[in-house]
């Protein structure tokens, strides 16, 4: 894990040896003849004796487990003015004894495992005073104990059971689960590492390891323990042999809850490798969890543990996938070493009823409008060639950005799940900009009826029409794009299977992204519904009292074309709410998507009217002096 080795190489000895339960130092006066260190140590927990004199320091006692030693060690002479340096370092959890020399470390006593009970707290017992030779300035973690010459300094300790303190004291600290895979590490064991917190297994990783399968230990036999898959890619290339931690943490008070809406699930699980960092692997961990069935209206998701905040919540959602394999089993498949766990959100999330098949009936409905805007195009250019207006250019602008937006539509879904984070977002700025396209060329057409209504016939030039239809879309999503964190993946939930969101290319759900989507979208939504409806009172007003208007079908085909030509089903999104909701999902994405195929079908419409009325008038002029609007579009 790549912080515990941060951490412990940026600290140093500092930090180890705070996590030391004994450290007594002090400066040894000496000759200058041969000096040696001896020890003699058995097991017990009576006292250890720490005492120098002219060419000997001595260690001696019966505090360790099962270490049970005695020899002496020869000194290097190299020592400033007949005096050096030392310390004496005990860790009772692993029966570990060193001797520090003026720099240089002598082991004892070997970790051979974590011990159960054993002797610790020492305290300063008897002492001896000496003439020349001995130990100056004793002190105990920093605090001196005599400044003048000692020869023998006595310590007396307690037998405790050392793993349940261990695991008191790392329940305090916020970097409590970084201190067991320490210690685990350090143990010098491989296997079945035991704790009353967590539960290790230790793996040696040697040359052509091909990965690995295992169940974690557990203080208690259960068919809920997560398993775990070490893939090969583990194993370093330029080190022989490394270790690899796996660590079952029961207790959750060792790490900080997730935010107030959510909650973890059960188990978490740490995985480090000794003194390697490890992200971005070629090939995931897998970390298999069982669980009890979630409530339907929870989600759960595999989150990873960001030790470089230690003080701060920061469970994360990079770097891991979620998959479900059943309602008692989720997989999580992580690129990254560190503690892992479930995150469940117990309030219900946003989620979106009826997902699979509103999604369904848009893509049907837009695939039938992308061919009828292939169809009107073409007829819309053929009658340009007969007679040049600007209702013929403004109708082919608002086809054009109907197809765009239906095509869009259509591809977003797929580029989510087969594209690359740039390109799903150039893909959600497309859409985008299709959409707005759309909406400012109904609000043309608006504007351009306007005209027609109050008799102001005076050309514009095409220019200032496409300006409002392509160009101001295009500076709006420009400005979006050159802020960044706009468009991206985004997720849809359904509420039927919320394990199983929809992806799309659209905008995300940052702070920016809804900015700009209530200021422009909802913005341009409002004027675009609002002056359309105005403009369809103002229309249906004017020819009103046309007398074939007042028939049913002439009058249905004259309200439908023109509330889809002003845009105004779309306010249909501002009744969203109460009973009626789901209906009006439905009638949204249905009338909406097929807008394509109503224009087409309106235009249709129309040529037949108009061939009729010519039939029956025999070419002439017959009609009254304020035409049907929906010959006026055609015939400016």
């Amino acid at each position: 894990m790549w912080m515990i080795i941060c951490l412990l190489f940026s600290s140093g000895l500092a930090t180890l040896e705070n996590d030391r339960d004994f450290k007594m130092c002090g400066i040894w006066r000496h000759g200058n003849a041969s000096r040696n260190l001896k020890y003699d140590l058995k097991t017990g927990c009576e006292k250890i004796e720490i005492s120098a004199n002219e060419s000997t320091l001595s260690i001696r006692g019966s505090i360790t487990a099962k270490c049970t030693r005695s020899s002496s060690i020869h000194l290097d002479s190299n020592a400033l003015q007949n005096q050096s340096n030392f310390c004496v370092l005990w860790e009772p959890l692993l029966d570990l004894l060193i001797v520090e020399v003026n720099g240089n470390n002598h082991i004892l006593c070997e970790p051979k495992g974590l011990q159960g009970s054993c002797c610790t707290d020492l305290s300063l017992g008897d002492q001896e005073n000496a003439s020349l030779y001995g130990i100056v300035k004793g002190s105990t973690r920093g605090d001196i104990i005599r400044d003048d010459v000692m020869e023998t300094y006595t310590f007396k300790g307690g037998s405790i059971n050392c793993k349940e303190r261990f695991c008191d004291d790392a329940s305090q600290k916020s970097r409590g689960a970084n201190m067991i895979e320490e210690v685990v590490m350090k143990s010098n064991t491989t296997g079945h590492v035991d704790l009353p917190c967590a539960q290790s297994t230790v793996i040696e990783m040697e040359e052509g390891f091909t990965g690995l399968n295992l169940t974690l230990p557990a203080s208690v036999a259960s068919n809920m323990i997560p398993s775990v898959y070490l893939p090969s890619c583990l194993k370093s290339k330029t080190n022989i042999k490394s270790k690899v931690v796996c660590t079952y943490y029961k207790e959750q008070k060792l790490f900080q809850v997730g935010p107030s809406d959510s909650t973890l699930l059960g188990d978490i699980v740490g995985l480090s490798v000794e003194n390697e960092i490890i992200q971005n692997l070629p090939e995931p961990v897998k970390i298999r969890f069982h669980h009890i069935p979630l409530p339907a209206n929870c989600s759960g998701r595999c989150v990873s543990w960001d030790t470089k905040k230690d003080k701060e919540v920061n469970w994360k959602y990079e770097g891991c996938y979620t998959f479900k394999i059943n309602e008692r089993e989720t997989e999580c498949q992580c690129y990254h070493l560190t503690y892992f766990a479930i995150l469940v959100q117990v309030k219900p999330r946003a989620t979106v009823r009826h997902l699979e098949a509103l999604t369904f009936i848009t893509a049907v409905c837009c695939a039938v409008s992308l061919v009828s805007c292939l169809v009107l195009f073409y007829w819309l250019c053929k009658h340009r060639k007969m007679k040049k207006n600007q209702t013929s250019l403004v109708h082919r602008g608002l086809v054009v950005a109907i197809f765009l937006l239906c095509l869009f539509l259509i591809l977003t879904g797929t580029i989510a799940n087969v594209g690359n984070e740039t390109v799903c977002e150039m893909t959600g700025a497309l859409l985008h900009y299709s959409l707005l396209s759309t909406l400012c060329w109904m609000a043309m057409e608006v504007f351009h009826t306007f005209l027609l209504v109050r008799k102001v016939f005076s050309s514009r030039p095409p220019w200032v029409f496409y300006m409002g239809g392509f160009g101001l879309p295009a500076l709006l999503v420009g400005i979006l794009l050159s802020i960044g964190d706009i468009y991206g993946k985004k997720k849809i939930v359904p509420s039927e299977n919320i394990t199983g969101p929809y992806h799309m290319c659209w905008m995300l759900d940052s702070d920016k992204s809804l900015l700009a989507h209530y200021i422009i979208n909802i913005g341009l939504l409002a004027v675009v519904v609002s002056s359309g409806t105005v403009m369809l009172f103002l229309v249906v007003k004017e020819i009103r009292n046309r007398s074939d208007w007042k028939k049913i079908n002439v009058a249905f085909l004259s309200i439908w074309g023109l509330t889809c030509l002003f845009g105004t089903t779309w306010g249909l999104s501002f009744l969203d709410f109460g009973p009626f909701s789901e209906a009006t999902l439905f009638l949204f994405c249905i009338i909406n998507s097929l807008q394509g195929f109503f224009l087409m079908l309106r235009y249709y419409a129309l040529e037949r009217i108009k061939k009729k009325d010519d039939s029956s008038s025999g070419g002439s002029s017959s009609g009254p002096s304020k035409q049907h609007m929906l010959n006026t579009h055609e015939n400016s």
